[in-house]
């Protein structure tokens, strides 16, 4: 927390380089080391990236990574001086994969389940968000029961885990999991429904 402080704002290039060292040590690293131990955890969270800091202050003053469940589906943690947030996405996808997606969320049984996915993340406290259409996408009516589903066009579903003092201890990989756990029925959705490269091109 002491770094990322002492980087707020506009800091110059003399103070990021001042403070690379510290960053790498206690901002990065342990962002490497909470994954690895996730990923002992459970096999599923083995393939992450801990992404490095770039010449853009934002990026010195977040420290984010990804676990890869599938093409265009992660799991992505931030942390700064917020805290740690951690948030379940498709994003960026092939518009294959927009297809796809709408095809599942039309059809009664797929749609279905992942519309009561998104509710039970909402009561849980996930935000709930993406690349949004204002209108319907052409071929589904307009007054279709998840006419709200069809017009994501990415979706994520993101919560502050906070800044307590587990943050600061083995107790922060439970965290993770935990959120995990809340975030796999959905994840393992779009896994099943969109994963598919058959559209990629």
């Amino acid at each position: 927390m002491d770094v990322l402080l002492h980087l707020e704002g506009e800091p110059s290039r003399t103070v990021r380089e001042q403070y690379r060292a510290d960053r790498e040590r206690l901002v990065r690293q342990p962002m490497i080391a909470l994954l690895n131990d996730v990923a002992d955890a459970d096999p599923r969270y083995e393939d992450f990236s801990v992404w490095h800091y770039r010449t853009n202050s934002w990026w010195w003053q977040h420290q984010g990574a990804v676990i890869r469940l599938g093409r265009k589906i992660e799991i992505g943690l931030r942390f700064d001086l917020d805290g740690l947030r951690v948030q379940g996405a498709w994003w960026y996808p092939n518009p294959g994969q927009v297809t796809m997606f709408r095809k599942a969320v039309a059809a009664e049984g797929s749609g279905h389940e992942l519309s009561a996915i998104v509710e039970d993340l909402k009561a849980k406290g996930y935000d709930i968000s993406g690349d949004v259409m204002k209108r319907p996408p052409r071929g589904y009516p307009s007054d279709h029961s998840r006419t709200d589903l069809l017009r994501h066009r990415s979706l994520i579903a993101a919560q502050p885990l906070g800044c307590d003092e587990w943050l600061h201890t083995p107790e922060a990989v439970g965290k993770v999991l935990a959120a995990a756990d809340d975030l796999d029925a959905m994840l393992t959705w779009l896994v099943r429904h969109v994963n598919s490269t058959a559209h990629d091109a």
